[in-house]
């Protein structure tokens, strides 16, 4: 460790012992999704200790992400989200292995991501059926998989817990991805925690997209084939209200199960 680091990490060290500091600063993560709970579970991995970190998302951001995205503010919307982020997570640790890859995963770029060199997989992607080929296909090695579920419509801080997917309940993201493995008969090859909310409100605005003169999205332009599923400039299917409380709370508690485990603190 570094003079800077020693200095950094100070308190985390005083917690942890010099061995616990040792084993965090060796652990290799992959982050997919940079969003409301992406972001802030980015923050605190790095600000425990964790040097190698290599971030996934595919977007730039939108005006609408400032509520709730650690690296959302009026003056970065437009930019590329893993760059941003990856550019303030080095002002905390300069000495850090940030690796920021601007990506969707999919079941046809999976591979690229080389999951297996990693000892934790963090799953905070929104998409269903992205999500589910990444729970499956992370499952499945042996790296230890932590996943993300839905924090929209929810405004209790109190209410966030951990469970195992199977015993995940209350979750309407949570049921629709078992629903779906149910019936391609597709299940995870062993278990694994998630973060996750039984409760879920209702929205009581008007839905629209951002669709504001404060849209800076650099490939804006009418009709452009290439802004299909950016959430600044196209209509979501369903697009549901978000408080930073709520999703810092998820992204906090899914980069605390990694370093608890690290610790062997948490089976």
């Amino acid at each position: 460790m570094t003079t800077l680091e020693k200095a950094v990490f100070n308190r985390t060290e005083l917690l942890v012992g010099p061995e616990g500091m040792t084993a965090i600063q060796n652990a290799s993560v992959i982050l997919f999704g940079l969003g409301g709970v992406g972001s802030w579970c980015a923050e605190g991995l790095v600000r425990s200790g964790i040097r190698k970190l290599t971030l996934v998302d595919s977007d730039c951001i939108c005006i609408t992400n400032v509520n709730r995205q650690l690296m959302a503010t009026t003056q970065t919307v437009g930019k590329v989200k893993v760059e941003v982020l990856r550019e303030r997570l080095l002002q905390i640790n300069p000495k850090a292995d940030i690796q920021a890859i601007q990506a969707i995963y999919s079941t046809e770029t999976a591979d690229s991501f080389q999951l297996e060199q990693y000892d934790y997989i963090l799953d905070c992607i929104d998409s269903l059926k992205d999500k589910m080929d990444l729970l499956l296909r992370a499952s499945a090695l042996p790296g230890t998989l932590f996943s993300a579920m839905g924090a929209a419509l929810k405004m209790d801080p109190t209410g966030v817990r951990v469970a195992p997917f199977a015993d995940v309940r209350g979750c309407p993201l949570a049921a629709a991805i078992r629903k779906k493995m149910r019936r391609e008969h597709k299940w995870p090859a062993k278990s694994f925690l998630c973060v996750y909310d039984e409760e879920v409100l209702e929205n009581k605005g008007k839905q629209t997209a951002c669709g504001t003169e404060h849209c800076m999205c650099p490939r804006k332009s009418e009709g452009d084939p290439s802004l299909a599923g950016h959430e600044w400039c196209s209509s979501k299917a369903v697009i549901n209200g978000t408080l930073a409380h709520i999703t810092a709370i998820f992204g906090f508690t899914l980069a605390g199960l990694v370093i608890e485990h690290i610790l062997g603190t948490r089976p």
